[in-house]
């Protein structure tokens, strides 16, 4: 089925709705709520890199209050372990069985607070979740329900006594973007209390509700000659003389997804090659393996994808549906 215009209305009416409920907590930050918003509606995760104190927590539970949805947070530390995200099976004396206990990955909006600082056996364990909506422990595989995001936050300056994040699970998150400070305006609101708490929002939506907009976002249309852009912009990532390992699949995939989303975002039954290029930074960035004499020069994977999206030319004119 292909999206309708009225459909396209209602999504991007719900979608406002949920942007400005969410702002209410999170002051200044629209662009980066939107971004977050369309990887949930695109079945994505979110990657934050940034500082302590920018609004990340705040984030994550006012997108769970907005969508009546269950939230959890996780405190990676070096000492967790992979049963303490996913849950482990207890043995019960008094009945003879074993029983489970979900762990706190259970939840429909998962703040992920300092991934890297636990082990990569931990950060393992959120693979398959974050993959596949489940997770399999004593050979039983448990789905977490939906809808389902994972929103992992990293400290950029602070390194000692972290884990680098393999390809692999970067590779896993749809989105790596930062909140970063709030400009003046907003700063000087939240100091004089303009923010709302995020116990105190009113839900715009169900989770029911919410899923059926991921379908209707999975319905876009998207032309032959945008998936061809697609295509032409992984394929130069891989060819860049700065890039080691360039963009997987997946990250074609993922693009693709969000682009969908985004375009029933701005009430478009199509996906345009316009909303390519505002999450390809997003998208493809933190997916590239740069060489190490380019990291040395201070070239950024940022800076590479904003390159190709320079040199490679984005269609011109729109096949018929």
């Amino acid at each position: 089925m292909t999206l309708t215009q009225e459909q396209a209305t209602w999504f991007a009416t719900t979608f406002g709705q949920l942007a400005d409920n969410v702002e209410r907590a999170v002051l200044g930050k629209r662009h980066i709520v939107e971004l977050v918003l369309t990887a949930m509606l695109s079945d994505g995760h979110v990657l934050l890199e940034d500082v302590p104190g920018t609004g990340k927590t705040s984030l994550a539970r006012a997108i769970a209050q907005s969508v009546q949805g269950t939230n959890t947070r996780i405190q990676f530390t070096p000492d967790l372990l992979p049963g303490d995200i996913t849950g482990i099976t207890v043995y019960d004396q008094k009945t003879g069985e074993f029983e489970f206990h979900s762990g706190p990955v259970f939840a429909n909006i998962v703040l992920a607070d300092e991934i890297n600082r636990a082990s990569p056996k931990t950060q393992s364990a959120l693979l398959e979740v974050m993959e596949e909506g489940r997770v399999t422990i004593d050979g039983v595989t448990r789905p977490v329900g939906v809808p389902f995001l994972v929103l992992a936050t990293q400290n950029p300056v602070e390194q000692a006594g972290t884990y680098r994040l393999p390809e692999a699970q970067l590779d896993r998150f749809m989105m790596r973007t930062s909140l970063g400070y709030p400009d003046h305006a907003a700063t000087v609101r939240i100091l004089d209390g303009g923010s709302t708490a995020t116990a105190e929002l009113t839900p715009v939506i169900t989770p029911q509700a919410l899923v059926g907009m991921a379908d209707l976002a999975a319905d876009t249309y998207v032309d032959a000659l945008v998936l061809d852009y697609i295509a032409r912009l992984v394929d130069a990532t891989r060819s860049a003389d700065e890039v080691r390992l360039g963009v997987s699949i997946r990250g074609a995939l993922a693009l693709t997804r969000a682009s969908r989303a985004r375009a029933a975002s701005q009430a478009r039954t199509y996906v345009t090659p316009d909303d390519v290029k505002a999450l390809a930074v997003a998208v493809l960035s933190h997916r590239l393996i740069l060489h190490p004499e380019a990291e040395f020069d201070g070239v950024t994977p940022e800076a590479v994808i904003g390159q190709v999206l320079l040199d490679v030319a984005p269609p011109t004119q729109r096949e018929a549906v």
